[in-house]
This record gives structure tokens, sequence and C-alpha cells, in this order.
């Protein structure tokens, strides 16, 4: 386990700015995670999860409590039963489609261009072009948020909907999935990963630090489309900026602050509420004690 103090954490999330947290703690495997948990709990002291960092913004200057990591310990990766794929939490989505690759095992393909950990993808139950995270989980163990518990949950347990699940609210921390893919070839999975590679870095801004898709889709409408339409497509605060490239997108184009970005939020959300009526909810977790968190 390793403890770090006063961290920066512009190094820890793909936006690549954000404040500082009072404690970084790093763990390696499920023993030390209950440890940290547990004395967290009886501490009383405010505490988080950090996964990839691929989706969070540290909007406060400084975060006054524990940021728990999951380190190496726990990317490991094997196939059981043919077509269950088990990894840790902490394994990258991109390594996971490697191995789905490897093991001619189709089903991923969807997810194989998200950024992110395959524990934060379950935590938000992440898409992308037509995949959910809930069409292929199959099992998910978790520590209890009290660092007693070490549960096996279901689909059935996890209530997936759009960028939701049980786990946002339980407070459980997710240390190993279970993916049930199919047998497929391994050309065509390599040619339908290739496609959708292509087609992201064609259609979205991969070349900047982003937190990808910035707000959720409203019912019946595209965030990126409804920005788009409201004239503020390429619109900056500071450093922060609405892409060019797509609408949907908040990238740092250089040098901006986490205010820069809830401020171009704000900006984007109250226009185009005023000339929709629909108030625009960021999907990007939000860890700021002033703005709220998401």
């Amino acid at each position: 386990m390793e403890y770090r103090y006063d961290v920066d954490m512009s190094g820890y999330t793909s936006f690549r700015t954000g404040g500082k947290v009072k404690q970084l703690v790093t763990v390696e495997n499920v023993e030390e995670l209950r440890e940290i948990l547990s004395e967290l709990a009886g501490s009383g002291e405010p505490h988080l999860l950090l996964g990839n960092g691929s989706n969070t913004l540290f909007a406060a200057d400084v975060y006054p409590g524990t940021v728990v990591k999951l380190g190496e310990g726990f990317s490991n990766i094997s196939v059981k039963d043919d077509t269950l794929l088990v990894c840790g939490a902490s394994t990258l989505m991109s390594k996971m489609a490697s191995a789905a690759l490897e093991n001619s095992l189709a089903g991923f393909e969807f997810a194989s261009g998200i950024p992110g950990s395959i524990g934060g993808a379950v935590f938000m139950n992440a898409g992308a072009y037509g995949g959910e995270m809930k069409d292929i989980v199959e099992i998910v163990n978790v520590v209890s948020a009290d660092g007693r518990e070490l549960k096996t949950l279901r689909p059935e347990d996890l209530d997936l909907s759009y960028r939701h699940s049980a786990i946002q609210t339980s407070g459980d921390v997710v240390v190993s999935v279970g993916l049930r893919l199919t047998k497929g070839e391994k050309a065509e999975i390599r040619g339908k990963m290739n496609e959708l590679t292509a087609k992201r870095n064609e259609k979205q801004p991969v070349q900047y630090p982003s937190a990808g898709s910035f707000f959720k889709r409203p019912p019946g409408h595209f965030a990126g489309k409804l920005v788009e339409d409201a004239g503020l497509k390429g619109i900056s605060v500071g450093g922060a900026q609405v892409s060019p490239k797509h609408a949907g997108f908040v990238i740092n184009a250089g040098g901006a602050t986490p205010q820069d970005i809830i401020d171009l939020m704000h900006l984007v959300q109250n226009t185009v509420q005023d000339k929709t009526g629909i108030r625009l909810e960021p999907e990007v977790r939000i860890i700021d004690d002033k703005y709220g968190r998401n």
C-alpha cells in the first residue's frame, strides 16, 4: 500500500488538469483495499475511489479527503469456460480489447476505444456505437464500502441503465469483472475494432485531453447536436473549449483550469436550456464541494 500526500491530480485524469487531494492511497490487492476502506469508514473522513481518471474532474482546489486508487495488482486478465473474460478492475479497456482479440472473443469491439478501466466502465455502464457494458457483464466482484464484505453481483443486482449502475449509490468498490463474450473469427474482430477506431479518430477530438462525451444524452436528443444547434461549437472559456470537431466534447485546448471547464459547462447548460428548455447534465464525475458530486 502506497501513501502520497498533497497530490496534484492533473496527472491522474484524462483532462490533464485538476486540483490537489489531501491523500492518495494506492492498493495492490483486495486485502489492502479492505483495510483502507475499513479505516476510512471508521474515521468519517471523505473519500472516493478513482479508476483511470478518464471521466473525472477534480474541480476543488484541494479535495480534503482520501482518494483510493487500484494499482497494477488489479490488472490481471484470464479466460474461463472458453468465453468468460475475467479481469481486475484497474485493467484498461484497451488491454481488455487486445485480450479479447487474442482469444478470438467477439462482443467487446464497441468498447475497444473507450478510455479508462473496466471497473470505471461498469460503474458508469459505459457504452459506445450501440453497445453498453450491460450487454456483456455476467459477474462483478465488489468490496463493500466499509471494507467488511466481499460480494459477488450478477446483472440483476447491478441495475445497469444509461450511464448508471447500483454501484454509484451503494459505495461498493469493483475489484474484478467477468464479461461473457462469444467465439468469433479473429480477422472479423480485428476488422470491426479497426473500423470503430477509424470512426472515432475521424469524428472525435482524440488529440486533446478530455473526459470523452461531457454531457449525458437527454431522452430523444443528442447532447452534441443540442450544443451545436445552440451555436456553441468551438466556444471557449479560458483554456477549455467545446470541441470544433464534435460539440459533445469539452476539451483542454491548452492550459485549461478546472474552473475554466466548470464555467464552460455552465455556459453551455444555460444557453441550451434558454434555447430549448432542456437542461444538459454532465456525464463527467465532478469532485467539488461547491458544485456537488455526480
